[in-house]
């Protein structure tokens, strides 16, 4: 008659087993001791448990429990140096993994985040990249994102924002003008790659959006900003027009249709004819389309005006002009 006794350490037993497991898989390597802390055990315990794993796993394809099918460890760094790393993973592994392509991208992502000054010293971060870069089905790639300027300038703003001083900065506008601005800054907001300031523009006496990376010389004064947040109704929308504003009509590919979405003006997309969409973006100069088209060659191409199409052509033709003559 089995003793019943027995029962509960059994299952406490097989749950330290499926808790180890996966403890173990999260780590290159960890020693016996460290192991044994986490878990409140003793070393020998550990080392029992090492044991057990390596000649677990599953049945396999001939049912015959072949090498692959078990779990394995590098015996000689258990044995000598007390240190468990898992060399072989069965079962458990086969749950589905990024590929080493997403996971790249993933922790290029967390890089740029852990750029901005807020994060910098977030280690959070650094454990998600290097949990991603061991989880992949495949090594992800060598990834690095560069730092920049901005960053600083976005640090400063933000200082700016949180102690309600008002803002001196240049500004070159789209139109490769510059202004010097005294803003009292109220919200920084991001879309995709690119930061943005908005505040109280005393120059123009209306609210602007500015863009951080065209943001020079950025000085915090000593005075209080006249305009704070809650007494000035921002718009949901960060863009705004102006009566000046100037349509324009494009034809965007599939792929590049979420990418100029927030720049669309509502309802006015329909299909335009070889898989293409008909869209309208309202802009405050042509020159703007040039850098959309630039960001997103071959997704979009100008239908019009014809001065927007022309300015494109132009500009398309002198920079392969230069290319030309550099060669």
């Amino acid at each position: 008659m089995a003793d019943k006794s027995s029962a509960p350490q059994a299952r406490d037993k097989l749950t330290f087993l499926l808790a180890l497991v996966p403890y173990l898989m999260d780590r290159d390597r960890v020693s016996v001791h460290d192991a044994a802390q986490q878990f409140g055990v003793t070393d020998e315990q550990i080392r029992d448990a090492v044991r057990l794993i390596a000649v677990s796993g599953i049945p396999g394809d001939t049912a015959a429990y072949q090498h692959d099918d078990l779990f394995d460890i590098a015996w000689d760094d258990f044995e000598d140096n007390d240190q468990i790393v898992l060399t072989n993973l069965v079962a458990i592994d086969d749950s589905p993994r990024f590929s080493g392509r997403e996971a790249a991208a993933l922790i290029a992502g967390l890089q740029y985040l852990s750029a901005l000054p807020e994060n910098a010293d977030h280690r959070a971060i650094a454990v998600l990249m290097a949990k991603l870069s061991r989880g992949a089905s495949a090594k992800p790639s060598p990834v690095a994102v560069e730092g920049s300027e901005t960053d600083a300038t976005l640090d400063l703003i933000r200082k700016a924002v949180s102690t309600g001083r008002q803002l001196e900065f240049d500004y070159l506008n789209s139109r490769g003008e510059s202004e010097r601005r005294r803003v009292d800054p109220l919200q920084v907001e991001s879309v995709d790659a690119d930061w943005y300031l908005r505040g109280w523009c005393h120059l123009r006496e209306a609210l602007r959006t500015f863009r951080i990376d065209r943001i020079g010389e950025p000085a915090i004064t000593s005075e209080e900003i006249a305009f704070r947040p809650r007494e000035v109704a921002l718009p949901s929308s960060l863009f705004e027009g102006s009566p000046e504003d100037v349509d324009v009509t494009l034809a965007i590919a599939p792929a590049g249709l979420p990418l100029v979405a927030d720049y669309l003006l509502d309802g006015s997309t329909a299909p335009f004819g070889g898989g293409l969409v008909r869209a309208t973006m309202r802009v405050s100069h042509f020159h703007v389309v040039k850098r959309l088209v630039c960001g997103l060659p071959g997704l979009v191409t100008v239908v019009a005006p014809p001065e927007a199409r022309e300015l494109v052509e132009e500009w398309a033709s002198a920079g392969e002009r230069s290319y030309d003559e550099s060669r």
